[in-house]
């Protein structure tokens, strides 16, 4: 990946995957995945795509698309597919994912992008996103989707401290995230949450390089935002620890 300036505050570093994904888990997801022999993986708000790397590398016939916005980061992926002789199968591209037409694929990747796929407000939101993934995965295929749901219902103090605008009608407990799911036109293969240990790793992970630039950068033009920025995201991490939960959901589509 392309490093920042040294005087200027590191992005993402420590992570290998932008969301609370272990090692042992991508282990299992590859594997399960892999087995279903995709000839075409489609990666929605794939950031630098490490799973769908992997899952290349796992399915040597496999050929993948990636999808975001985020330059810097598509970048990044194409260093790392490059690096590991992946550069002629797989491609990074900087587009929406409104209403794309690069689907359908045998593996649909959603992991924690369901925004890219839908400008609804919630909690008709999470609705259109399963239907434009059952739009875009191929009959006989799989999509692994991770997104929120609630853990428990949140408490007015704790919803305050969370994202601008948070409320409890905007996600869905577990269960109703699963029938949503079947509503839209799949069967759930495999039902499995992210631990706290994955949301430990990854929420440290997403802040470290920055936390450590500025306790060293104290007088530097960037440190006031970047202060600001930590202590937000900080301060939310706080107020959902233990209540925002992600799943991950291997989903069949229904024929």
């Amino acid at each position: 990946m392309t490093a920042a300036p040294a005087d200027t505050p590191p992005r993402l570093t420590r992570l290998t995957f932008h969301g609370p994904l272990s090692e042992a888990r991508a282990t299992r997801l590859v594997e399960r995945l892999a087995r279903t022999s995709p000839a075409t993986v489609l990666d929605i708000g794939c950031g630098w795509g490490e799973l769908m790397l992997r899952l290349l590398t796992a399915a040597p016939a496999a050929k993948g698309v990636g999808i975001d916005l985020n330059a810097e980061d598509l970048a990044r992926g194409r260093q790392n597919a490059t690096d590991r002789g992946l550069s002629a199968r797989v491609d990074f591209v900087e587009e929406s994912a409104l209403g794309t037409a690069r689907g359908p694929a045998d593996l649909v990747l959603c992991l924690g992008s369901g925004h890219a796929l839908s400008e609804a407000e919630p909690p008709t939101h999470t609705a259109e996103v399963l239907r434009e993934l059952r739009r875009l995965v191929a009959d006989g295929g799989r999509v692994l989707l991770g997104e929120g749901f609630w853990q428990r219902t949140p408490t007015p103090g704790e919803l305050s401290g969370m994202w601008p605008g948070a409320s409890a009608e905007e996600l869905y407990d577990l269960a109703g995230l699963v029938e949503l799911a079947v509503a839209a036109g799949f069967r759930p293969e495999w039902i499995e949450t992210a631990g706290m240990a994955e949301w430990e790793e990854f929420e440290s992970g997403y802040q470290a390089d920055a936390e450590v630039w500025l306790a060293g950068h104290g007088d530097h033009p960037l440190a006031a935002e970047t202060r600001e920025r930590l202590d937000r995201h900080r301060r939310a991490w706080m107020s959902y620890r233990g209540v925002l939960g992600l799943a991950y959901l291997t989903l069949v589509p229904t024929t």
